[in-house]
């Protein structure tokens, strides 16, 4: 048995900030969409999915930015000018960073929901 990610799915506030956010910022493209309830953008072989967090949760900072996940996104190259384009856009992001033994240059960043992130170029 082969089993593989297609799909995550994050609940959020506000699906038309993420959507754009997403599509800005890193190119993803929208292919699928139910208009501020839900949006999936292409973010290679696994794909984003923005839903509307539950009545209960509307309007509460109950759900924002409480999350034990990081979406971690790799890109071939250019890793410190994706960064610097992101802090001149407002977005908030942590220091590049490496570990001993581990041959990626890493930087961590919050989306505007708070949702953490990481971007890792390989050696």
């Amino acid at each position: 048995m082969s089993i593989s990610m297609s799909r995550l799915i994050l609940y959020v506030h506000n699906v038309e900030l993420l959507k754009s956010f997403y599509q800005a910022q890193f190119g993803f493209s929208v292919v699928e969409e139910i208009p501020d309830e839900w949006a999936v953008l292409k973010a290679g072989e696994v794909q984003l999915a923005l839903h509307l967090v539950g009545e209960p949760y509307r309007g509460s900072a109950a759900h924002a930015g409480h999350s034990n996940a990081k979406l971690v996104f790799s890109l071939p190259s250019g890793l410190p000018a994706l960064r610097d384009k992101l802090i001149a856009s407002g977005i908030n992001m942590g220091e590049l960073k490496r570990y001993s033994g581990f041959p990626m240059l890493l930087c961590d960043g919050k989306d505007p929901e708070g949702n953490v992130f990481q971007l890792s170029q390989a050696d």
